[in-house]
C-alpha cells in the first residue's frame, strides 16, 4: 500500500491518506481553501471513484461476497451522489475541482490499474485491501476535514449521513478481508 499525504490549506492540518495499490500521490502544498464547492467536489469525486473501483470487481472477483460487496458500494455510492448533485442543483452550487479531488482521481487511476493485472482470489483480496485502506481515509477525511470545513448546514447534514455509510462500509470491508485472508 502506498500512502498519501495531502496538506490542505487549512492552517496546519494534514491528512494522511492510504489510497491502495497503485502509484504514490505527489504532495499538494497549497492551492484555494476548501470552500462548499471544493468539499463537494472532494465528496463526489469520492463516491464515483468507489463505484468505478466495484465495477472494476463486479466484473474480476472470484468470491461471491466480493461480488456482493462491490454491488453495494456501487448502489450505496451512487445513491449518496445522487442525494449531493441534487443539493448542489438546489443551492446553485457548482462543485470545484481542487487539489484533493485530483489527486484522489489520480490515486484512483493507478489503483485501478494494478488490480486490473489480478484475477481470482489475487484479485478478491486486493480489492478488499484497497476498499479497507480507502474507506478508512475516506472516513478520516470526512472526520477531520470536510464536515469541519463545510459551512452550509444541509451540505453538512449529507456528509454526516454519509460518514455513517463510509463507517459501516469500512466495517464490512475489514471483516470480508479478514475472511478472505483466512481461506474462508
Amino acid at each position: 500500500m502506498y500512502v498519501a499525504r495531502l496538506s490542505l490549506p487549512l492552517g496546519v492540518l494534514t491528512l494522511t491518506a492510504i489510497f491502495g495499490l497503485g502509484a504514490p500521490v505527489a504532495a499538494q502544498d497549497s492551492g484555494p481553501a476548501l470552500d462548499d464547492a471544493r468539499i463537494a467536489h472532494v465528496a463526489v469525486t469520492a463516491n464515483a471513484i468507489d463505484v468505478e473501483i466495484a465495477a472494476l470487481a463486479e466484473d474480476r472477483a472470484a468470491d461471491e461476497r466480493v461480488h456482493r460487496f462491490a454491488a453495494t458500494m456501487i448502489t450505496d455510492h451512487t445513491a449518496v451522489n445522487a442525494q449531493a448533485g441534487a443539493l448542489a442543483k438546489r443551492l446553485g452550487v457548482t462543485p470545484a475541482d481542487n487539489d484533493i479531488s485530483r489527486s484522489l482521481r489520480s490515486g484512483a487511476t493507478a489503483a485501478a490499474a494494478e488490480l486490473r493485472k489480478l484475477d481470482g482470489r489475487a484479485f478478491d483480496r486486493a480489492y478488499m485491501a484497497r476498499e479497507v485502506g480507502y474507506h478508512r481515509a475516506v472516513l478520516t477525511a470526512v472526520d477531520e476535514t470536510l464536515i469541519p470545513a463545510t459551512r452550509n448546514a444541509e451540505l453538512k447534514a449529507l456528509l454526516q449521513q454519509a460518514r455513517s455509510a463510509i463507517a459501516a462500509h469500512l466495517a464490512h470491508a475489514e471483516m470480508l478481508q479478514k475472511a478472505l485472508g483466512s481461506g474462508a
